[in-house]
């Protein structure tokens, strides 16, 4: 049974700094990526890694400290040997597919495995993600702000508050 890490990120860009970072540092595999969309709308995404122990802690630690560089990370932590209703039931919806190729920067691609339990021979990807949705289909998913009008008279824009006498332009001077 391989280690599972785990990095939890706010926002993609974060999550695919720290997977680089992570994938450089040792030799271990990103065997699952999860995407939720939380409160507020924010993208959260949690990486997982497999590997031996020793490599799977040294991962996590260059992952999530090169994406507290870039953006929050919100978690990070090292499951030394995973039970298998964890990585079967828990973590089985977000497994890559084995032998799903992912482009690198370079051009090349590599093969992810998917199992928890695979021996780490195979290098690392350098590249961790599938080809992103469309951007049609990515603005569809997204949530509907509640108030799409324009805003009345009394009321700031984009808030159901009135506004500030100062932010209205009237000022309340009395004479001295």
């Amino acid at each position: 049974m391989q280690a599972l890490g785990l990095i939890e990120t706010l926002g993609f860009t974060t999550a695919v700094s720290a997977a680089d970072a992570a994938l450089k540092a040792a030799d271990v595999q990103l065997v699952a990526v999860e995407r939720v969309i939380g409160v507020g709308g924010s993208l959260g995404v949690t990486l997982h890694f497999s590997g031996d122990v020793a490599a799977v802690t040294a991962s996590v630690e260059a992952g999530q400290t090169e994406g507290r560089r870039i953006g929050t990370v919100v978690s990070a932590h090292v499951i030394a040997k995973a039970h298998s209703d964890v990585t079967g039931k828990i973590l089985g919806n977000y497994l890559l597919p084995e032998g799903t190729a992912i482009p690198a920067a370079d051009g090349t691609s590599a093969t992810s495995a998917s199992a928890m339990d695979t021996p780490a021979a195979a290098p690392p990807a350098t590249a961790a993600f599938p080809p992103p949705a469309s951007a049609a289909s990515a603005a569809a998913a997204l949530p509907k702000p509640a108030n799409t009008g324009p805003a009345k008279p009394d009321q700031a824009a984009g808030t159901d508050k009135a506004p500030d006498s100062q932010d209205a332009g009237m000022s309340s001077d009395s004479p001295d």
